[in-house]
Parts: C-alpha cells; structure tokens; sequence
C-alpha cells in the first residue's frame, strides 16, 4: 500500500520509484491534477522521472477542490490570506497522514517532544479557524505531556516570566512563535536563555515592516540570547515540513523533496547553486496533490535549501516567508 511505503523511504533511488508511482495514481484520481498533466501533454506512458512530472501551480488551492481520495475530508484547513484575497484550501481525507507526518519529522529533527515543554505564541494563528500549524502545535503540546506546554495569545508578561523560570530551572523549552510576535516579545523582555530553542514561522502578517530573514534572525538572537533561531518551512498545502537549525539552510524529511524550477521556464529546472521558484513534492500529500509549484524562491547547494522570498507578484502569506 503506498500510504505505507512513504514513510519508510531510505534512499533517493526509494524516493524517486514512489514519487512516479504517486504521481500515476495522482493522474488517474485527481480530476483536477489530471486535467492539469493533460493540458502539458505529460501522462504516466511519458513520464518517467520526477523532473518530467508536472508541478501544480499553488494558487490552483485556492479556486478547486483537491483531492485524489474519495473519502470525506476530515478537517479542511485554510490560508490566512490577506483581506479580500481568495484563501488556499487543504481537504485532509485522513488526518493520521497529517499527525504522523509531522510527529515523524519532528523527532527525526529533534528527538522525542516529550523532550520539551513546548510553548506556542502564535496569535495571528489562534484567531482564526482552519490553521495547519495550529493543529500541529496542538498535537505536540498534547504529546509532551508537561502541564507547563500551551499557546499564548497576547500576554507577553506571563510567557516572558514563563519562559525565564524554566530555562532558570534547567528544563528544555521550544518556543514556536510567529515572527511579529517574538519581536514584540522580545521588546517587552531581554533574554539570555540557555536551554531553549526558538523557532520562528515566518510572517509578519501587515504587523510590522518585512524584513530579510537574516535581519530578523539577528534581532532574535540578540533578543533571546541565543546563537542560533530555528525555523520550519511549510503551509496550508502541504502536510509535511523542513527545519533549520539556526544556519538559513533547511533539510527535508525523506518523503519530502525541494526543486528548483527556472523563472522563465516552468518546465525546466535550475542547476545546483542557482535561484529558482522552488517545486515541492510531499509524498505524504498522496490524498491531493503531490507535486506544487509554490511562489517561493530559492536555491539548493549541497543538499542544503535556502528560502530566498516570493515572486513580486505573489500574495504576502501569513505563514512562513519573509519578503526581499
């Protein structure tokens, strides 16, 4: 069963076989996909490596349903768009693709969350239905299994104090926040903290002017008082993630692949060191759609990944990017 085999890929020869065996089932059950392989005269007959495979454009989630599953979406979850902008939507037909998703990259990436007490300040996030990273930090909060895991919303004064008192204490603390957010908090309170990571989401979401992610980096790092802020690349469309560590390089779990499409010719693709729109393939999206053509742009070198920002003429997301 391929729901199976997508989490157990070991190699890139493993990943390559699965991604076209995904892609044909993607051709003969999303409508919408199918369709789209058409138009471009591709087929599984004609396609026989995963840089012939066509890459769906993003913004197709905001205006079709898709889906490569009959069943019943359990959850749908949404974009959070900017006022008057069409939102993306994600019909999850099997959320347990999702949780293991997630939770098997997370402990690949940074071992078990019953590790930390995680504490999520993602405000922009909590006030709105349908969040993807909602629903995810929920999931670890719940499987840290610590009392002293939640969300904050807007009292910055009782995280600030929270977050002193466990790294004082010598307990591991994640703090997931939104960008806008932990530069507000960070204003409020200067750190020199030991024993807690941080990781940023990205977006600024109109709350504050954009700034390169190496800047925002660097306040953070003096904020926090720490050597390195981490960051997780993913959003509403996809149901896997990438992690950096601290060095504005990300990694991939090994169902989930980043290429790099030339500008000019979406069919085509950069060579290593080169920028580019970045196509990603989420074996773990087998219930939609595989194969996305974001409107992010970045290169790959040495296997590394680095997020560079959006085409000019893309919407400014809430989730993950910051703008040049």
């Amino acid at each position: 069963m391929l729901q199976k085999r997508i989490f157990e890929i070991s190699d890139n020869e493993e990943f390559e076989a699965l991604a076209l065996e995904v892609f044909k089932h993607q051709y003969s059950n999303n409508k919408v996909y199918g369709d789209f392989c058409k138009l471009l005269n591709k087929d599984p007959g004609t396609v026989h490596h995963i840089k012939e495979i066509p890459f769906l454009p993003i913004e197709f989630f905001k205006t079709k349903k898709i889906v490569s599953d009959t069943g019943i979406p359990q959850i749908t979850f949404s974009s959070s768009g900017t006022t008057g902008n069409q939102t993306s939507k994600h019909h999850v037909t099997d959320l347990r693709l999702y949780e293991k998703s997630f939770m098997k990259a997370f402990t690949e990436f940074y071992g078990q969350p019953s590790n930390y007490i995680f504490l999520a300040l993602l405000p922009s996030y909590l006030e709105r239905q349908g969040s993807s990273l909602i629903y995810m930090a929920d999931h670890l909060i719940k499987s840290s299994g610590h009392r002293e895991s939640g969300f904050y919303l807007d009292d910055l004064d009782s995280l600030s104090s929270k977050l002193l008192k466990l790294d004082q204490s010598g307990k591991k603390a994640f703090l997931i926040g939104v960008s806008f957010a932990l530069l507000d908090l960070i204003e409020k309170q200067q750190f020199q903290l030991k024993n807690t990571i941080i990781m940023e989401t990205g977006g600024m979401k109109g709350r504050r002017k954009e700034m390169i992610r190496e800047e925002l980096h660097e306040h953070l790092k003096k904020g926090f008082g720490v050597d390195h802020i981490h960051s997780e690349y993913g959003m509403t469309e996809l149901l896997s993630q990438a992690y950096s560590k601290g060095q504005g390089t990300f990694e991939c779990p090994s169902w989930m692949k980043f290429l790099i499409r030339d500008p000019e010719d979406a069919q085509s693709f950069m060579p290593e060191g080169k920028t580019g729109g970045i196509n990603v393939i989420d074996l773990a999206n087998i219930n939609s759609c595989s194969f996305i053509a974001t409107q992010d742009l970045g290169r790959i070198e040495k296997n590394k990944i680095e997020i560079l920002g959006r085409f000019d003429n893309s919407d400014v997301r809430g989730c993950n990017l910051l703008l040049l």
